[in-house]
């Protein structure tokens, strides 16, 4: 179980790799499912808008603690 105690630091610009796998599989699934996902537009936007405003809330805060 060391495996799940190892701790790494990632920059910015090596999570685009994660961020174009997972854009890929949402891409191919959305698609996929449109007819069934045409009914939870709305709830799904103000999911993302929501969870957008806090990721970016607590990133901005991360960022001043690590620069103060």
């Amino acid at each position: 179980m060391e495996f799940f105690k190892i701790k790494t630091s990632w920059s910015n610009a090596e999570f685009i790799l994660i961020k174009l796998c997972m854009a890929s599989i949402y891409i191919f699934i959305g698609s996929y499912f449109h007819d069934f996902f045409k009914n939870y537009y709305t709830p799904l936007l103000i999911l993302f808008g929501i969870t957008v405003i806090w990721f970016v809330y607590e990133w901005l805060k991360k960022m001043k603690t690590k620069n103060a």
